[in-house]
């Protein structure tokens, strides 16, 4: 008895063994014409595993590209569309650079530096001063999370003057950013069962 396991790879799994059987062998058929009506036929045995993707755009289209994929691109045939190949298979995606410069307070984020930024670039009015508030606010948020305990307004203040490098103070009374909390992680049922018995053990 042989096992999946001691089988090839599969390069296409979703199609399964029996497709992938038929596929290698389409590509052992010397005749040519005869080569062509056997893929047409496996392109709409793949087709019809998943009728709920024939609305999809370049349904068809992406039939045959797995065609080729699990043909190993080794099977020549008349393709109705111009399929992959290899080198656009494995290309590598290009690099995304990750956002250089130092971070002046890490518990605050990048997002906060780059708003006190542009509070500071503002000219005075309603329009700032709403958007400290604002900056204050989600401040005093990050630095609980980080610190898991509560911080007074003063030193939201603090921070905010060192990162306009003293062009902007604030009065904490008048802030008023109020009290705010670290969310308290919620225990599963089966953690919170195992509590209870505890306790009740020690009454």
């Amino acid at each position: 008895m042989k096992y999946n396991t001691q089988e090839k790879r599969l390069p296409m799994p979703e199609y399964g063994r029996a497709v992938q059987k038929m596929v290698d062998h389409a590509v052992s058929i010397e005749d040519r014409d005869e080569r062509q009506r056997c893929a047409n036929t496996i392109v709409a045995v793949m087709g019809n595993m998943y009728p709920q993707l024939r609305d999809m755009p370049d349904f068809k289209h992406k039939l045959w590209d797995h065609l080729a994929v699990m043909a190993d691109f080794k099977l020549d045939i008349d393709y109705p569309y111009e399929v992959a190949s290899p080198e656009t298979l494995h290309t590598t995606p290009q690099r995304i650079e990750y956002p250089k410069g130092n971070i002046r307070y890490r518990h605050y984020g990048r997002c906060v530096e780059e708003m006190m930024k542009k509070a500071c670039a503002m000219p005075d009015g309603e329009e700032r001063d709403q958007l400290l508030r604002l900056i204050a606010a989600q401040m005093k948020k990050e630095y609980i999370l980080w610190n898991k305990d509560s911080v007074e307004d003063e030193k939201i203040v603090e921070d905010i003057k060192e990162y306009s490098d003293g062009s902007i103070s604030l009065d904490a009374e008048q802030l008023n950013l109020g009290v705010y909390r670290a969310p308290v992680q919620q225990q599963n049922k089966s953690q919170k069962g195992k509590n209870n018995r505890k306790n009740k053990k020690k009454h």
